[in-house]
């Protein structure tokens, strides 16, 4: 038999290989790096949206507050309006009631004195011309009177109506 004379294994270069793998080392930590870098940017600035949408958030509801508060004002106002309003309206629809009453009395008085049915005629005719000249009177006193109490009481809704449109027409600023 023969033998085989061993040959020495060739010498490899592992310096190549270390470099290799330090220039792979390397980029994978500029690359973790990066990373890191842009995931803490983006919880900076989520938390700076979540800041400025709560802020937002809180200025619109103080807003709503304020114009909820503003309309019950308006409500209030324009009740007060319209009760004094109606009270008023009532008082004179009263005193016309009163009058026409008076003047029914009276007129049944000289009804009385009539000695002809001519005269009761007349004093009848006078009665109905006077008593409709007053009705026409105090018909558009009344109805004058509730037209300007409908408007006084809208005033106030209408005023805070239209400052409530103008907010909402408004662009949100950014």
């Amino acid at each position: 038999m023969t033998t085989k004379a061993k040959t020495a294994a060739p010498k490899i270069d592992t310096k190549q290989i270390e470099d290799a793998v330090a220039v792979g080392k390397q980029t994978v930590e500029q690359a973790v790096a990066a990373t890191k870098e842009q995931v803490e940017n983006a919880v900076v600035a989520t938390k700076e949206q979540v800041e400025k949408a709560s802020a937002a958030a809180l200025k619109g509801y103080d807003e709503l507050a304020v114009m909820n508060k503003e309309g019950i004002d308006a409500f209030v106002k324009s009740g007060n309006i319209f009760a004094k309003g109606a009270e008023e309206f009532g008082k004179t629809y009263f005193a016309y009631a009163q009058a026409a009453a008076e003047q029914s009395v009276e007129a049944t008085k000289t009804l009385m004195t009539a000695k002809t049915l001519s005269d009761v005629v007349e004093i009848q005719t006078e009665l109905a011309r006077t008593s409709f000249d007053k009705l026409v009177a105090e018909g558009t006193k009344l109805s004058e009177m509730s037209v300007k109490v409908t408007n006084d009481a809208i005033e106030p809704l209408q005023a805070h109506a239209n400052v409530v449109v103008e907010k909402m027409m408004k662009p949100v600023a950014a």
